[in-house]
């Protein structure tokens, strides 16, 4: 039986940690233990909301559990999504922890300068993603995310494992949490848009496109629209600037007043 003290301890980490803060998505993990030391990490720094999309050894798993030493307030909510897609669907920012995707055009940030952003940007919902153990994040997970945090560590011995990452970034939100101000929309600004909205607007325009024949070869079309994507990423798009595009797009495929859709 637990003991009331460690029973009150967990509470007040719990309602410390309440006030939110990015999600946590961890990519493919591996290990249940890189999970259950993600989520302490996680909780030393005042964060709850973890997300695992696809992890190899099924959820839940008890020594995820045993290796979060008393998290159990992280632990304990984890979300458990299929795809990238779905665990960011909701959210309005996110960012990617990767040393890959250089040949994506994105803004590069240190986990200090992200943490940052975090605090003082627009967006309400915010995430980082963190890929698989052995491999990473590949290029299908990072086009999802709007910059990518990179660590500043020694080029010739650079590696981090799965918690240590999760904890740099998680720590300098904590630390940026002390001077972080209250969010103010400037004057008829619509909120960020989410992910979900993002993702709806791609596959209307990707699914015209299609219709269309606008990519030259099959084989183009992955790295056309990746590169689509981030390019569209980079507005940092509000709610009212997806329905504009939805709008633009939608009048493009119509025809023009007085001539029918079977005339050039």
């Amino acid at each position: 039986m637990e003991r009331p003290k460690r029973r009150q301890a967990k509470t007040e980490a719990a309602d410390f940690a309440s006030a939110g803060g990015p999600a946590i998505i961890l990519v493919r993990p591996q290990l249940g233990e890189n999970i259950g030391t993600a989520a302490r990490a996680m909780l030393n720094c005042g964060l709850l909301d973890l997300r695992l999309v696809a992890p190899r050894d099924g959820w839940p798993n008890v020594k995820a559990l045993n290796a979060a030493s008393g998290a159990d307030a992280v632990i304990g909510r984890a979300r458990l999504f299929d795809t990238v897609a779905d665990a960011v669907a909701d959210l309005n920012m996110v960012y990617a922890s990767t040393a890959r995707g250089r040949e994506m055009v994105k803004p590069v940030l240190t986990p200090r300068q992200a943490a940052a952003n975090l605090h003082h940007g627009r967006a309400a919902n915010t995430g980082v993603l963190f890929g698989p153990e052995r491999s990473g994040l590949n290029n299908d997970d990072v086009v999802l995310a709007d910059a990518i945090i990179e660590v500043p560590l020694n080029p010739a011995f650079a590696s981090l494992n799965l918690a240590q990452a999760v904890l740099i970034v998680c720590y300098e939100w904590c630390a940026a949490a002390q001077e972080a101000a209250p969010e103010r929309l400037p004057a008829g600004r619509s909120p960020a848009a989410s992910k979900k909205e993002i993702l709806n607007f791609f596959n209307m325009l990707e699914g015209e496109l299609d219709s269309r024949d606008f990519y030259p070869t099959a084989q183009m079309r992955p790295k056309m629209v990746s590169n689509m994507r981030t390019m569209f990423q980079r507005i940092q798009m509000s709610q009212q600037d997806v329905q504009s595009l939805f709008g633009i797009v939608k009048s493009l495929t119509r025809p023009p007043p007085g001539r029918t859709s079977g005339e050039k």
